[in-house]
């Protein structure tokens, strides 16, 4: 179906189109699009045409809609909403993404390059929207990207042109005479989750509130994609979604599978050995600073946090999907990610390392190492806090957002670069370690005693304290992790009360990464 559309022209210049011939150059549009749930009925028509058009696999969906039923019988009424991705004018995943696999064009549609794509899975965790998916047959990232092979040929997007009772419209939204624009100016309208700052350009007209906020009808045991699938299932965070909404009755019954957590156990194993790599050069340097030891950095120690080091990159090569491209970090940067950064903060380190070990053997003056020493620290406390800036990246997730995070990571690993130390007879510290599992205690307590920000936020705070994770906060992060060393240290059991300390910053990365992920973003 040819429309009065518009696309590049063949000089690369943004021309009308009216009947199929080009017309006359004018501005540049603002894509958008609009969704008439009074129109609405739910009949999938833009999830098939959506996956025939692109090829989608079984399993995933770049459109799809939710069923959500408020009422109770015979006074019941089904909303219906139609998800996908908001092309964002400040789009979070463009921000994250390490290689400029997502990209927004100058007409504002988000588009993405798969044969760029390394599989980091960021951008999934920086959507508010829960737009973006793994692709099981390219082991890449996709998501709706306006048909812009449609729209460059003057033809309306497949969804659009499908949907029996024209529900979505698509246009620009600086163009007063569109359909689009007018909805917007003339009808009352919600745009989703406005308060992340993300200037969506899609809004919904008529749309059911419990059906924009995912925790105002969070998947429930009792419909058809519900099993266990690592969402909001349990009866604490169910409870504490229903207090915190007058929502509380809206009832999820339709929706399509959710994804499984972006991020696992790699993840959070690579922010450990991230932690001890850079915790043992810092003790090493401070030791040097106060005259504790005879060199900024020995052999035995350099080598430590040189093969610690190997290791965090081992893991985070092993989580991308598409490994063979982990290069592309480096040659083919995208600037604004902290991926990107992080990067480059490790490879200086790691050349910061060998130069102070050297130093070390040939015995440099004091000041020499001392100098240098300090630069190679203060690398290391950028390669440990780096994280915590690329969680803060991954604004779907409102559990990273913490301020406080840099500040843990940072302690955290000069809390875990003592206890490996330790560990291994290459330090005897008993104020350091029993200093270090209370600094930890209190950071603890600023996260968990106050009232978090953002119901999501609290969701997963909850869900970390009394849900799922609950064994591995109380047990692991908590018992394991902070009364252990402590006791254990009153005994003189330096090697336990560093290995407990160890095990309790694993456990705390374990359910740091865990946690926002099962809070559900659609």
């Amino acid at each position: 179906m040819l429309c009065q559309y518009n696309g590049f022209g063949p000089d690369g210049e943004w021309k009308s189109r009216r009947g199929g011939r080009s017309t006359e150059r004018r501005r540049m549009p603002r894509f958008g699009f609009a969704i008439d749930n009074r129109a609405c009925i739910g009949c999938h028509a833009c999830t098939v045409a959506c996956k025939s058009e692109h090829l989608v696999p079984l399993g995933v969906n770049r459109t799809w809609v939710k069923y959500i039923e408020k009422g109770v019988f015979p006074n019941t009424r089904r909303h219906f909403s139609v998800q996908r991705c908001n092309h964002c004018a400040d789009a979070p995943c463009v921000t994250i993404c390490p290689v400029t696999s997502l990209y927004q064009r100058p007409d504002g549609i988000v588009d993405f390059d798969s044969s760029r794509c390394i599989g980091c899975k960021a951008c999934m965790q920086a959507c508010p929207y829960d737009a973006l998916y793994l692709d099981p047959d390219t082991n890449t990232a996709a998501k709706c990207n306006y048909c812009t092979h449609r729209v460059d040929s003057g033809y309306e997007p497949a969804c659009v042109i499908v949907c029996p009772v024209e529900a979505i419209v698509s246009g620009d939204l600086d163009d007063p005479t569109s359909r689009i624009a007018q909805l917007d100016r003339l009808q009352k309208v919600q745009y989703p989750k406005v308060e992340k700052g993300t200037r969506p350009k899609l809004f919904y007209v008529g749309g059911e509130t419990a059906a924009l906020d995912p925790a105002a009808a969070p998947p429930a045991a009792h419909y058809l994609w519900s099993g266990n699938d690592g969402r909001i299932t349990d009866g604490a965070l169910r409870r504490a979604s229903e207090e915190s909404d007058g929502e509380a009755r809206a009832r999820r019954v339709y929706d399509p599978q959710s994804k499984p957590a972006p991020w696992g156990w790699m993840v959070s194993a690579y922010i450990t050995t991230k932690a001890v790599a850079t915790g043992v050069v810092l003790v090493a340097v401070a030791a040097f600073a106060v005259g504790w030891s005879p060199a900024v950095l020995p052999t035995s120690l350099a080598g430590l946090s040189l093969l610690v080091l190997a290791m965090t990159g081992a893991l985070l090569v092993g989580d991308l999907k598409q490994p063979r491209r982990f290069l592309y970090v480096l040659l083919r940067p995208q600037w604004k990610s902290w991926l990107v950064r992080g990067a480059y903060l490790i490879l200086v380190f790691s050349l910061l390392v060998p130069v102070c070990w050297f130093l070390s053997v040939l015995g440099a003056p004091r000041g020499v190492q001392l100098a240098v020493g300090a630069l190679t620290g203060a690398a290391a406390v950028c390669v440990a806090a780096y994280t915590a800036l690329l969680l803060a990246q991954a604004k779907g997730r409102d559990y990273w957002q913490n301020p406080l995070l840099v500040v843990t990571m940072v302690v955290d690993a000069g809390v875990a670069g003592l206890a490996l130390m330790t560990i291994l007879n290459l330090a005897h510290s008993r104020a350091g370690l029993v200093t270090g599992a209370i600094v930890i205690g209190l950071l603890l307590a600023a996260e968990f005693l106050p009232v978090h920000q953002t119901r999501n936020a609290e969701l997963a705070s909850r869900l970390i304290t009394r849900g799922a994770l609950r064994v591995w906060f109380w047990f692991g992060v908590v018992g394991l992790g902070l009364a252990g060393p402590l006791l254990a240290s009153a005994f003189g059991a330096l090697r336990v009360t560093g290995a407990m300390l160890l095990l309790g910053i694993a456990a705390k990365n374990h359910v740091l990464v865990q946690a926002p992920q099962r809070v559900p973003l659609s």
